[in-house]
């Protein structure tokens, strides 16, 4: 199965990952936003 002209699955699961770990950043950043020392 071809998608987006990547046909290997481990390429794919290296992007999600790269995906997930943003939007984990992401929500830790928003949720620690101004909490002070």
């Amino acid at each position: 199965m071809m998608i987006l002209g990547i046909e290997d699955p481990m390429i794919w699961g290296v992007y999600v990952g790269i995906i997930l770990s943003t939007l984990l950043c992401v929500v830790y950043g928003i949720v620690n936003w101004n909490n002070g020392d």
